[in-house]
């Protein structure tokens, strides 16, 4: 029944719709599962054991991709190491992962807001209200990056579960012709987002459990890789010490509180050490730990830090070698 209705599209629909609808057809992210049309009939329980199924296929589809996510991120940080900016581009749910990626830099790894940025077709208003039209404007990417000064140690980041969006496309082409690092994040094989891009990550995840309904397993991927992509880039970039975040912005009781408990496990230094480190630095973590670990005042933990591009290890090393 449906590839019958998808034949006789360009019949029955105006100009250009029909035509988009076959192309959607072919998607795996699109596909129809006939096993699960009478899924509204089965008891709740089951429809979320189903589901929860479904998850729990998206980390192998993830695993699959590992070695080519490990080069883009390899590269992106070796682009930010030089003073390049993280920018995600995408329309919808795939805009909006990017957004809450970007966002979630500056508490966690203490970033400028400007160093990841999250770009989302129709502007900030789209994160809670869908604007019409714009995620079908390669233009409106353009734009959006030429707004920001986009440079050639910048990596842009198209995100697209169809891989066939637009802005996203528009995003990486607009991208990778001023010389920026680009990557294209899809769920569908041989999209050409992935074709568009330097580094072309293709998670396929197969069919959702509602038809076309991409915010869930594509969305999850996509949550994955975008995790890896930022929390891996600033790994490399010395924003942690081990697993523990000691760029970590203290803006509020609950960080406050967790940057005292960082400083402890890193040094297993006691209480009042610990506020006078804190203390003497401003209330910077990592400058803090490098005052109780090297022994050295504030400022001195400031300037070895400024001279090892803010790695916590190497700044300790050169104390430990003078």
């Amino acid at each position: 029944m449906t590839s019958t209705t998808d034949a006789n599209a360009d019949e029955a629909t105006p100009d250009g719709y029909g035509e988009l609808r076959a192309q959607l057809a072919t998607l795996t992210t699109e596909a129809f599962r006939p096993e699960l049309a009478e899924i509204d009939q089965l008891p709740t329980r089951e429809i979320a054991r189903i589901m929860n199924g479904e998850d729990t296929t998206v980390p192998a589809a993830v695993a699959e991709k590992l070695p080519e996510i490990a080069a883009a991120i390899d590269d992106t940080a070796e682009r930010m190491a030089r003073g390049g900016r993280l920018i995600y581009a995408g329309a919808g749910t795939a805009g909006r992962l990017g957004v809450l990626d970007a966002s979630e830099c500056p508490p966690t790894f203490n970033t400028d807001p400007s160093e990841v940025i999250g770009l989302i077709a129709g502007g900030p208003s789209a994160m809670v209200t869908a604007v019409e039209g714009a995620e079908d404007s390669k233009e409106l990417a353009a734009a959006d990056l030429d707004a920001l000064g986009l440079t050639a140690d910048d990596t842009v980041v198209g995100i697209s579960a169809s891989g066939r969006t637009p802005y996203a496309i528009g995003a990486v082409e607009h991208a990778r012709g001023r010389g920026a690092l680009t990557i294209g994040l899809s769920c569908n094989a041989d999209s050409a987002l992935a074709a568009a891009a330097e580094h072309g990550l293709e998670i396929v995840v197969g069919p959702e459990l509602l038809t076309g309904s991409t915010r869930l397993k594509a969305g999850t991927a996509q949550k994955l890789v975008l995790n890896m992509l930022s929390t891996i880039t600033m790994i490399r970039l010395g924003k942690t010490y081990g697993n523990l975040m000691v760029d970590v912005r203290a803006s509020n009781e609950k960080l406050r509180a967790r940057s005292r408990r960082i400083v402890s496990l890193a040094t297993g230094a006691g209480d009042k050490e610990i506020e006078a480190a804190l203390a003497a630095t401003d209330g910077e973590v990592k400058n803090a730990i490098l005052t109780i670990l090297g022994a050295v005042d504030g400022p001195t933990a400031a300037t070895l830090l400024a001279d090892s591009d803010g790695h916590l290890r190497a700044a300790l090393a050169a104390v430990r070698t003078t």
